[in-house]
């Protein structure tokens, strides 16, 4: 509150609406309430809000003629909303950055295990061979997008509330475009009964973060069941697991359950934002501007405590390539690229998945994993797959996103990693010049600093 009054202040002079004296001895007791952590407001009653209150300290302290000013050209209205606005900027800039963290860790982890070979599952069957490295990859595309969309629904933070002041604007002459300025904006608002009305973004901010913590969930469902003893094709360090308190066997990678629990959380917050938004009046609110942004912010909790929880799961995550290898043999996953060898040899692909699904029904009775010597005499030899490396067969999906093709999609990964990390890096950047900014106006202000030339000279 006290950085947007600072900037406030520092605009009410500039325009001559307040005199260069008045805005110095408000800034002078801004920066004496800050440096004391805001103790002398901890005692004041506060039955019309916490403006009200520190706005009524202002005026006992300096007196109405100085402390009566600080509202000239707003109301607390277009205030909560600009400080609304900067909050969710800190939370989602905290919140990309993390995210992005996240992504790089699967992105590397895939990376190092591209060739740790391993069966993908579809109806919870061994399907094709592909690798622990090339399931990575294909969690980082998916969340990369997400990133993508919390990232464009932030955009609508660029925009400043101040200026809207109650619901209608205001007839003084203000200048929002140096507020929004000194704040770390990059527009002003059109429409002061959308600024003060609207809090549809943080709503979109919610939904898509949420929309990352589904994604989340079904990683840690997966690594979930890879972890047990049944699959063991994933082993977690002690760090990351707990456990019984009765058993003394267990080892619980119960972190994988909170995981898999956030999005309940987050959906449910945003649905009980919306359902709070839902039919009032289009105009401020404290059901849209107080109770909706408070259920947003739980479900935001949860959605960051999702991509934390996955930074260390994902990087503590270990493949057992042995049994990760055993599995994509015993579970016949060379079976289509057989059909599709058989194809490329003039075996229409229907006859061809016949033949191949006969091998493998017979090798099952048999308990046998090799294909070779249930279909006809040299079948395989004569398609040159007599030795069925899987590694090559894998290799050999080259098309249609395959993990042979995995170099081009990993790069492809990273450039997006690239964009999401320099987003957050630019809008930082902004931020911090626009702090300086402010602070070289109040130096110059209050008799601090030199004085500055431009638009940045205020009322002598």
């Amino acid at each position: 509150m006290i950085q947007v009054d600072r900037a406030h202040v520092m605009m009410l002079a500039e325009q001559n609406l307040i005199s260069a004296d008045i805005a110095r001895q408000l800034l002078d007791c801004m920066t004496d309430l800050t440096a004391q952590r805001y103790r002398p407001l901890l005692s004041r009653p506060a039955p019309r809000g916490l403006y009200l209150m520190y706005e009524g300290y202002l005026i006992d302290r300096l007196g109405p003629d100085v402390g009566g000013v600080l509202h000239t050209g707003r109301s607390r209205n277009d205030l909560k909303a600009t400080i609304t606005s900067m909050r969710f900027r800190q939370w989602t800039l905290d919140f990309s950055e993390q995210a992005s963290r996240l992504q790089g860790v699967l992105l590397s982890r895939a990376r190092a295990y591209q060739s740790v070979l391993m069966p993908v599952y579809t109806h919870f069957q061994a399907a094709m061979p592909v690798t622990y490295g090339y399931y990575l990859l294909g969690v980082a595309l998916a969340i990369g997008r997400e990133i993508d969309a919390v990232q464009v629904a932030a955009e609508g933070l660029r925009t400043s509330p101040l200026g809207a002041s109650a619901v209608a604007g205001t007839d003084l002459p203000i200048c929002a475009a140096r507020t929004a300025e000194l704040l770390g904006f990059s527009d002003t608002t059109q429409h002061a009964l959308d600024a003060v009305a609207s809090r549809d973004v943080p709503l979109r901010i919610l939904g898509a973060a949420a929309s990352l913590t589904v994604a989340l969930s079904r990683l840690a469902t997966d690594l979930q069941l890879w972890s047990t003893v049944e699959f063991g094709f994933i082993a977690f360090p002690d760090r990351l697991v707990g456990g019984s308190s009765a058993m003394p066997q267990k080892r619980n990678a119960f972190l994988l359950e909170h995981v898999k629990a956030k999005p309940g959380q987050a959906l449910g917050a945003w649905a009980a934002a919306a359902s709070t938004t839902s039919s009032t009046s289009f105009t401020n609110s404290i059901e849209v501007g107080t109770e909706a942004i408070a259920s947003i912010w739980h479900g935001l909790q949860a959605a960051e405590n999702s991509v934390l929880l996955c930074q260390v799961l994902a990087s503590g995550a270990r493949p057992v390539v042995g049994r990760m290898s055993e599995r994509t043999a015993t579970g016949f996953t060379s079976a289509t690229s057989l059909a599709n060898r058989l194809v490329q040899h003039g075996v229409p692909f229907r006859t061809a998945h016949h033949m191949v699904g006969d091998a493998v029904r017979k090798a099952i009775d048999a308990n046998s994993t090799s294909l070779t010597d249930f279909g006809p005499p040299g079948w395989l030899d004569d398609i040159g797959l007599a030795d069925q490396d899987l590694a090559a067969l894998m290799r050999a999906h080259l098309f249609g996103g395959g993990p042979g093709a995995f170099t081009r999609a990993h790069e492809a990964a990273v450039d997006s990693w690239t964009v999401h990390r320099q987003w957050a890096e630019r809008w930082r950047k902004s931020e911090a010049a626009a702090a300086v900014a402010l602070e070289k106006a109040v130096a110059t202000m209050t008799g601090q600093g030199e004085p500055l030339s431009g638009p940045e000279q205020g009322p002598t």
